[in-house]
């Protein structure tokens, strides 16, 4: 596969192009038309094999913490040294092919450490949100037992909690930064620093995702030896990413996008990564560690790019910047404009999920010719089209349908392996000769791609996927709480706030006290993301005969109700309450 990777290298480094479109379609061609080979481990052939031998001093990693000014950085030679620690240290502990590796860190280099030694070991690595409860944690221990956890003094305690309320003894429980009860990381740093590879198979689950569905709690979305590391081949094309390149992608530490953009897609091409590590987001400190850091390549979610065009971009050398990359939902034409008056770059939106890698954008030869709100087009790697309702295929300009890849021609290799122990979430996503994605999008005349929005209930805010099953769930758990139904409600600044309607019990009444106890009570159960922002208490919530909630209905109601401003009553948010302030 390593001629893979040199090829692509090539095809990046050319001018972009109609010469570099059609060399990376051919490419792309050639790469779904090739058998994988019977075994396959990146981290020994590419990012060693390739990479370490050929750049072994090249920076592999800036790391910054913006709170304290700390810097840390590692060539690719080091960067393989620390990972074959802990992958020794792992090992030695007993944990081998196959185990399952939870990681719940802040953006901290001992991430990628851990990246490269779970794929290089065939180990399961479970990167995990800071942002989890102890019940959230509890419901993954249950369903993916971790044989080994990597945490900090902040997250210790609640992993301690989820794994004593089950039972469940890891073989080996590493702190980062020295938490009682847990080995400390220094003991990592007694290892060899070399390590031989596991012989993983393209097929060998390497990664797991827990991601929001509509229905039920979080489906494991795993990716293999081959899907992620090979697959991100697409992603980086897409970003545009060059041999010695600085990248930067703003993005939390245990979602899909993080193992997109801060690892696999530089790493696959040996660009340099960084991460910026920090509390709350300070604008003005991100930027200039962006500038500082001479960043060639920034990739960020429509949050982000929102609050860059508030603050004076004047102040900034943005001189060593080359690409602007987004990607979550569109950006408005203001944004694109005004980022491009004082960085000179277009930013470019893409498209692609924890299921896949990228798979429709505006590649880097798309630049002056991209439309604001569009999100591009497909790309080589995946065979998309869009389904109607009936499975049928939309030929035709601005129709709305399904984005679904086609898998009869190929099975694309950046496409997840499957909803792990899940047939009925893998029947309802793979049908006939498609995968369908659970988005809705059409394409106009010029073949430009434009998203509507997602085909089930799972609700889109910032740059994270919310169950509404979820915080239901949580809701009815309090006592005051008969039922609830949770719907997106539109939003400018995040796209969707989550909105709860709630049906109270018999004796119990409409107040701001209740709503500030229900809002505290989903702060103790559910990650800040999927806290209700919206409780509106109601009589009754629209269903369909046989019972379920017509959750489509109550969008609808929210959409007009925001076109006309209009506030219902017994409607309370969540920004209101100064009780609340210091947990937003």
């Amino acid at each position: 596969m390593e001629q893979f990777y040199r090829e692509l290298m090539q095809i990046n480094m050319m001018p972009d192009n109609e010469e570099k479109a059609k060399a990376s379609e051919a490419f792309f061609e050639k790469l779904n038309k090739t058998p994988l080979p019977a075994h396959f481990n990146w981290a020994e052939e590419i990012f060693e094999g390739l990479h370490c031998k050929e750049r072994p001093d090249q920076l592999a990693l800036i790391w910054t913490d913006l709170d304290t000014g700390d810097e840390k950085n590692y060539s690719y030679l080091q960067l393989a040294e620390k990972s074959n620690q802990l992958l020794n240290f792992l090992r030695n502990n007993g944990v081998g092919k196959g185990d399952v590796v939870y990681i719940m860190i802040p953006a901290l280099p001992e991430i990628w450490f851990a990246s490269i030694a779970t794929v290089k070991g065939g180990m399961v690595l479970v990167p995990t949100a800071m942002t989890m409860t102890a019940k959230e944690l509890e419901y993954r221990f249950d369903t993916y037992p971790p044989a080994a956890v990597i945490a900090t003094k902040t997250s210790a305690p609640l992993i301690d909690q989820a794994l004593n309320a089950l039972g469940i003894k890891p073989k080996v429980k590493l702190s980062v930064d020295g938490t009682d009860g847990w080995v400390p990381y220094s003991e990592v740093d007694k290892e060899s620093t070399s390590a031989a590879a596991e012989k993983t198979s393209p097929s060998d689950i390497i990664l797991c995702f827990f991601t929001s569905g509509t229905t039920g709690m979080p489906k494991r979305v795993v990716h293999t030896a081959s899907s992620y590391p090979i697959g991100h081949l697409s992603t980086a094309n897409m970003i545009g990413l060059r041999p010695g390149d600085i990248h930067h992608n703003l993005s939390q530490p245990g979602w899909a996008k993080y193992a997109w953009s801060s690892f696999f897609a530089p790493l696959n091409v040996g660009a340099t990564t960084s991460g910026f590590n920090y509390g709350r987001l300070n604008v003005e400190k991100y930027l200039g560690a962006i500038a500082k850091y001479k960043v060639n390549i920034f990739c960020a979610p429509p949050t982000a790019w929102r609050a860059f065009i508030l603050v004076d971009l004047s102040k900034f050398d943005f001189s060593a910047l080359r690409e602007s990359v987004s990607a979550g939902e569109p950006l408005n034409p203001e944004i694109i404009q005004t980022w491009k008056k004082y960085t000179g770059t277009e930013i470019r939106d893409f498209y692609g999920q924890t299921e896949t890698t990228a798979m429709i954008g505006n590649p880097p030869w798309y630049k002056g010719k991209v439309i604001p709100g569009s999100f591009g087009r497909p790309h080589f790697l995946y065979d998309v089209v869009l389904v109607d309702d009936e499975g049928k295929e939309i030929t035709k300009p601005d129709e709305v349908g399904h984005i679904t890849i086609r898998l009869k021609n190929w099975r694309p290799i950046g496409l997840f392996r499957e909803y792990l122990g899940a047939p009925e979430k893998m029947a309802e996503a793979f049908r006939g000769d498609y995968y369908y994605t659970g988005d809705r999008a059409y394409f106009d005349d010029k073949g430009y791609w434009w998203f509507v929005g997602r085909a089930d209930d799972v609700i889109k805010s910032s740059d994270y996927r919310i169950g509404p099953f979820e915080v239901e769930s949580a809701l009815v758990e309090h006592p005051a709480v008969a039922e609830a139904a949770v719907v997106g409600s539109p939003d400018p600044q995040r796209w969707q706030l989550v909105k709860a309607f709630v049906i109270l019990k018999p004796g119990y009444e409409p107040s701001r006290e209740l709503a500030l106890e229900l809002f505290k009570h989903c702060m103790n159960i559910l990650a800040k993301f999927k806290i209700p922002r919206i409780i509106e208490f109601v009589p009754e919530v629209p269903k369909t005969i046989s019972g379920k909630i017509r959750r489509v209905e109550l969008r609808e109601m929210e959409i007009q109700a925001k076109q006309k401003g209009e506030r219902r009553p017994n409607e309370y948010f969540y920004h209101e309450f100064p009780e609340l302030k210091s947990s937003s």
